[in-house]
């Protein structure tokens, strides 16, 4: 009786987890089965599916219509080099406050995360005019300091939480070994915490590719990514939601991409350390 009890309430988990997932994902499901209707399949009331009129010629023309390559290497070159940035900047950073912790570093953590809460339009002005006056407005470079800046409480917060997990013994050997500040780092501490680091990585990644309001904001032609691809398909005569859906996809598919093939090593990475 116990286990027939068992078995019915990790079906109804499963069931409920399946649930999640599927509403979750509905929108994104939504909006590629869009972009491959008509216009005036993908404004009908109500929605079309299987009587829909489906076509290839949104994804034509949106690539006729713009460069997405460039707009593609953008992305690639913001997202990624930020993160890395991030990362040379954080793993000193997160080693410190995990392994030489003073008396205000959980306040300063503390703080780190609470800039992540502020309203990004209370900053839009100063930021603007910091780049229009550095020369940094509509720059990758630009885009990576600001993307870098703007997510470095999250991989500090992450890689701390990933360093706290391995045992101090372990370095203070490497010391009495001889080796100095920069060998502990590089040869002990960082391929111990790889799978901390990768995960943080990925989700990096992630956030600085879907980023839309700084990247809108700051460029305008030659460093805008895919955001602004995006944001190129809503016409003052109103939204065309087919050509719109076949945009998104087309800058969502990358990183939905990156996502499947890296989802083991992101669940790898998130778990690290919870049991020891």
């Amino acid at each position: 009786m116990a286990r027939k009890v068992s078995t019915r309430r990790k079906l109804a988990f499963t069931a409920a987890a399946w649930a999640v997932a599927l509403i979750i994902f509905f929108p994104v499901l939504w909006t590629i089965l869009t972009s491959f209707k008509t216009e005036a399949s993908a404004v009908a009331s109500p929605p079309e599916f299987l009587g829909a009129d489906w076509t290839l010629e949104n994804y034509v023309e949106v690539w006729g219509r713009s460069d997405y390559p460039r707009f593609f290497w953008n992305s690639v070159v913001i997202s990624v080099g930020s993160t890395l940035l991030g990362l040379l900047i954080a793993i000193p950073a997160a080693w410190s406050m995990a392994f030489v912790p003073g008396k205000r570093t959980k306040d300063l953590l503390m703080w780190m995360l609470s800039t992540k809460m502020m309203p990004a339009a209370a900053v839009l002005i100063p930021m603007y005019l910091l780049f229009q006056w550095t020369g940094l407005f509509d720059t990758r470079i630009g885009l990576v300091l600001a993307l870098m800046l703007m997510n470095l409480p999250v991989i500090v917060w992450m890689l701390y939480t990933y360093f706290k997990e391995i045992p101090g013994e372990i370095l203070e050997a490497a010391r009495m070994d001889g080796a100095n500040l920069r060998n502990e780092i590089i040869y002990v501490l960082t391929p111990m915490a790889i799978p901390g680091i990768a995960s943080t990585m990925l989700l990096n990644i992630i956030l600085a590719w879907n980023e839309a309001f700084w990247t809108i904001t700051l460029t305008t032609v030659d460093a805008a990514p895919l955001s602004a691809f995006i944001a190129s398909f809503s016409a003052p005569q109103g939204l065309f939601y087919a050509k719109l859906s076949a945009a998104s996809t087309m800058a969502i598919a990358p990183i939905l991409i990156l996502g499947w093939f890296s989802q083991k090593q992101l669940v790898r990475g998130l778990t690290f350390g919870a049991v020891k």
